[in-house]
């Protein structure tokens, strides 16, 4: 079989010889967005959660939450080394020796060979960036920014809290630090945006040779502005082959060795509102992968540096 697009799983078995898998940690940390210090809403499609698993206000250490994570993984994927994923809120908002105890209480684990850190492009400094690099001399470090958008008339309507040139200003002072690899989060059928839009993102992300990419479908989660301005009639969620054939035109346009991450989300089923569809993520990913063959096209096939 033709493979397609650079997918997160060949790449992590080249680098190690073995399945790795990302383990979820929530660290209990919050985001200038939501904690006043930019905005106290947060983004439009966010909740109170953040997209954390709770195990934080449940006491549940980051050496535990690892731990129970390697017997699942290990379990049903046949794992044998792990990547701690800081995923809930912004895994960089905090002082430098906070998330140093944080991160080396993660990388201390057993079979842990990295950290994957989801943060904000507004909450990175150059200490934090340094501690992050002197681990990357023995560990694969992933940096994770929250960009969704290209287009500063969509980050202001989303309430993103920075602009485009947050986002450039923080990947040029990442790479600097060689060793670091940078993903960026993008969110296709986000309001007011058309085909043309989300296909500049991708050739913004090309042009600034960023190493990985997530993309998300924007789905609708009770409890957050977005699913108001849903309920008003203000929004309309793209429909599952619309936002296959996006993600398809997507990956056309970035660059063969950008290493795909994710191509759509994974709601928890008792917070999402619509578009339904979401929930079966196994049917929207063969979609894919049928659409790809289907046109004959590959990732990079469009890409222009």
């Amino acid at each position: 079989m033709i493979k397609r697009y650079n997918d997160l799983n060949a790449y992590l078995r080249n680098l190690f010889g073995v399945r790795v898998q990302k383990i979820t940690i929530d660290a209990g940390l919050t985001c200038p967005n939501r904690d006043g210090t930019i905005s106290t809403g947060g983004c439009i499609y966010c909740n109170a959660r953040g997209s954390g698993t709770g195990a934080h206000a449940k006491g549940i250490s980051i050496k535990d939450q690892l731990q129970m994570g390697k017997k699942a993984l290990s379990r049903r994927y046949g794992a044998r080394k792990f990547i701690a994923y800081f995923q809930s809120f912004s895994n960089t908002y905090a002082p430098v020796d906070t998330l140093k105890r944080f991160y080396e209480e993660a990388l201390s684990v057993e079979d842990v060979v990295g950290l994957s850190i989801g943060t904000r492009p507004d909450c990175v400094n150059g200490a934090i960036l340094d501690l992050l690099e002197n681990y990357a001399e023995d560990y694969l470090i992933w940096v994770e920014y929250g960009l969704q958008s290209a287009h500063d008339a969509t980050l202001a309507l989303i309430n993103r809290g920075h602009d485009f040139q947050c986002f450039k200003r923080a990947v040029v002072a990442t790479q600097n630090r060689r060793r670091l690899k940078i993903c960026t989060h993008i969110i296709l059928g986000l309001p007011n945006e058309n085909k043309d839009h989300m296909l500049e993102t991708a050739r913004q992300l090309c042009l600034l040779e960023i190493d990985g990419v997530k993309l998300h479908l924007l789905y609708v989660v009770r409890g957050t502005q977005l699913e108001k301005l849903y309920r008003q009639g203000g929004y309309k969620c793209l429909e599952q082959q619309e936002y296959v054939d996006l993600v398809c035109d997507f990956l056309e346009r970035l660059p063969p060795k950008t290493v795909i991450q994710r191509l759509t989300g994974d709601p928890h089923p008792e917070e999402l509102i619509a578009p339904k569809w979401a929930l079966n993520k196994s049917q929207t990913l063969q979609m894919i992968t049928n659409t790809l063959t289907a046109r004959d096209t590959w990732q990079g096939k469009f890409a222009k540096q």
